[in-house]
């Protein structure tokens, strides 16, 4: 007998009672066209509302559906390692539930799977949030391709297929701080990008505010780069030159003194000036400070290691234990 292969799609939920109507109906149309076994692994990450209540029904009716639900929300990136964790496909997507990205897209990462590549993800091509959001999308993943030392995606999120030795291979990596497009990015393998014209919400308000997009920025950020710690001694050595400057110009202004007062350059008795500089130093040092407590604050939260993820309840599965 020639056994089909299996595709899984994991999907990431958190107070999404409003739109998962919707995506099951749109989800499973897309998937029954396929030529492949599927299964939705839907992960409940501490919803307040009838996200996880929804699930269950929906495992009932379907045993396609499966879902995991946290014992408190862990975040976005929890919820995503954990999916593909539980996910036994040959090849693994992962979806949003608010239908951003939408699921009639997906028969083409299919295609391109199918033709070896181990990664395909969604290029947003078209975005439906305010200016100053897409302009700090933008930043953000420039100087992310700058600050790393390997290829990493433009405008990528987390819409992507992955080949199972891809998803293997994300499973064995330990760090809680997840960032999952990165690591994917810098696990390697044959990856290829498919545009997509990303939608708004379906329904409901987004669950990433602007301090969980920080937050997401600076997992990104400091986990695969140096970059804040190298501007801080870039910085010092920037503050010195312009000190020195400053400590010339004071010493030729005493010593021409004359001649700067018949510029109007001449020297101002007072210490403004000394409070200013000494303010300035003083904040650029917290700053950066701050900047290296940033790191010793994840050193300290991943040499504890604990559990990325505690699953409270599971429908249509075990439960298995978080390797982190």
């Amino acid at each position: 007998m020639i056994m089909r292969k299996k595709v899984s799609i994991v999907i990431p939920c958190y107070n999404e009672e409003e739109v998962l109507d919707s995506m099951r109906e749109r989800l499973t149309k897309a998937c029954d066209l396929w030529n492949y076994d599927w299964e939705v692994v839907a992960v409940d990450d501490g919803s307040q509302d009838q996200t996880w209540n929804m699930l269950s029904r929906f495992q009932a009716e379907d045993p396609r559906w499966k879902g995991l639900s946290f014992s408190r929300n862990f975040g976005h990136q929890a919820a995503v390692s954990a999916g593909l964790f539980h996910a036994e496909g040959d090849a693994v997507f992962i979806i949003d539930a608010d239908l951003q990205d939408p699921p009639e897209e997906l028969h083409r990462f299919l295609a391109k799977w199918e033709e070896g590549f181990d990664v395909i993800y969604g290029v947003r091509q078209k975005r439906k949030e305010g200016v100053a959001k897409r302009f700090c999308y933008w930043m953000f993943y420039r100087l992310m391709a700058r600050a790393v030392q390997f290829d990493i995606p433009l405008d990528s999120g987390d819409f992507c297929l992955m080949s199972r030795r891809m998803v293997d291979t994300l499973n064995l990596m330990p760090e809680r701080n997840r960032f999952v497009r990165g690591l994917r990015a810098w696990a390697g393998y044959k990856q290829t990008a498919i545009p997509y014209e990303r939608h708004g919400r379906a329904a409901g308000a987004p669950k990433y505010d602007f301090t969980k997009l920080l937050k997401l920025a600076l997992d990104g950020m400091i986990s695969f780069s140096g970059l804040p710690l190298k501007m801080a001694a870039h910085f010092g050595f920037l503050v010195s030159a312009l000190s020195l400057v400053g400590i010339i110009f004071t010493l030729i202004q005493r010593m021409f003194q004359g001649f700067f007062e018949h510029i109007g350059m001449g020297p101002v008795p007072g210490f403004a000036t000394i409070v200013i500089a000494i303010l300035f130093m003083g904040g650029v040092q917290l700053m950066f400070l701050g900047v290296i407590g940033e790191y010793l604050f994840r050193i300290f939260d991943e040499v504890k290691q604990r559990p990325g993820w505690i699953v409270r309840e599971g429908v249509g599965m075990e439960p298995k234990t978080s390797p982190r």
